[in-house]
């Protein structure tokens, strides 16, 4: 059973985790290359569903923590995510049956594959976020009551650690810590659980949709059709049944910084015939709130994505820039994520934002 991975599933799946990146996460291709040489080395990468594990197999989530931005100067390597997991099976005094992402979007998509094809683990097809978030306390699994930690933490140096925090917040804030320290990128293996809880708690088949997003998005390249209309018909029989497109237009102002361990900043996009029509984003990782001419069109935990105007390719916060043709495209967030209790910990109010969550298909911001 489980989908043995392939090259070309895996840059499919890449493209399609940089759109489930909604800006942030990190750009997936580093990550992609990584994978590309255990595949090329003979390793084998399974992905599963969580059914093909029994109640009490032990799952071991895990990710790379830090500024996005730090990924791009500091190349990550296989040792750290594996001395993570280690450290973490050593604390627990069992070994994993299986790895999953914490996040399916960005560059987190590729580090269960990566610590997969290294300890010869089957990577779970689900993860607790149905998209990338900043921080580590923003997970289904939190909101559904499972404790993150004892989470274990690694360098690139060699520490690595055990954080008994008494909240997932708290967890958040010592890890950050310790992530600075670390050098701006951690290690992590976090929100150790059973497969009975992640089936109980996860977002299902969310690797897949990232393969799925990927090579639509190929397709309608290879076939010279409209990347964002084909985009939308496939995810109309998805959990994420709604994409729609807010804008088209050029970047006419970024301001970006890296402050506590996050890239934050906003974006403004200009449309091309008409100046004063204008879209601005803001960030925190992850693009959070997207306003044109200062009315609400998608807030999280909605997605917001800016892709390449003319080959839907998507486009990091990281990587944006004066002058760039981009389309913002909007994606509905599945109904685990728009429950009351997840609302509270990632929705609106999670990240200080005045505005209430209403989901973006009843914002009716489509373009005109």
């Amino acid at each position: 059973m489980g989908m043995e991975l392939t090259m070309w599933a895996l840059r499919d799946l890449a493209e399609g985790a940089a759109v489930l990146g909604t800006g942030g996460g990190g750009d997936p291709y580093v990550g992609r290359l990584l994978v590309e040489q255990q595949l090329r080395a003979g390793r084998t990468i399974r992905i599963i569903g969580v059914d093909e594990l029994p109640d009490d197999a032990l799952v071991l989530p895990c990710a790379l923590m830090g500024a996005p931005t730090v990924f791009w100067e500091k190349l990550p390597g296989p040792d750290g995510i594996v001395t993570a997991m280690r450290t973490l099976e050593g604390r627990l005094g069992r070994r994993a049956a299986a790895t999953m992402p914490i996040e399916c979007g960005g560059f987190n998509s590729m580090i269960p594959l990566l610590l997969g094809a290294e300890a010869g683990l089957p990577v779970v097809d689900a993860d607790g976020m149905g998209r990338a978030f900043p921080e580590l306390q923003m997970e289904t699994f939190a909101v559904m009551g499972v404790p993150g930690s004892p989470m274990s933490i690694a360098s690139d140096h060699g520490d690595a650690g055990i954080i008994d925090a008494v909240t997932n917040q708290r967890m958040e804030l010592i890890a950050r810590a310790m992530t600075v320290q670390m050098g701006g990128s951690a290690y992590i293996c976090d929100y150790p659980m059973d497969a009975a809880t992640v089936r109980r708690t996860a977002v299902p088949g969310t690797l897949t949709l990232a393969t799925r997003i990927g090579a639509t998005l190929r397709e309608a390249r290879e076939h010279h059709q409209d990347p964002f209309e084909a985009l939308t018909a496939m995810l109309a029989d998805t959990i994420y049944s709604h994409g729609v497109q807010l804008f088209r237009g050029k970047v006419a102002d970024i301001d970006r910084r890296t402050v506590d361990g996050f890239a934050r900043g906003r974006v403004t996009l200009e449309e091309m015939n008409d100046p004063a029509d204008r879209m601005e984003i803001v960030f925190q990782n992850e693009h959070l709130v997207a306003r044109r001419n200062g009315q609400v069109v998608a807030i999280v935990p909605d997605l917001i994505c800016t892709l390449n105007s003319e080959t839907g390719a998507p486009v990091t916060t990281e990587a944006l820039s004066f002058g760039q043709r981009l389309t913002v495209y909007a994606i509905s967030t599945p109904q685990i994520m728009r429950s009351p209790e997840a609302l509270a910990c990632f929705g609106p109010a999670g990240f200080g934002l005045d505005e209430p969550y209403v989901p973006v298909e009843q914002l009716g911001g489509g373009r005109n």
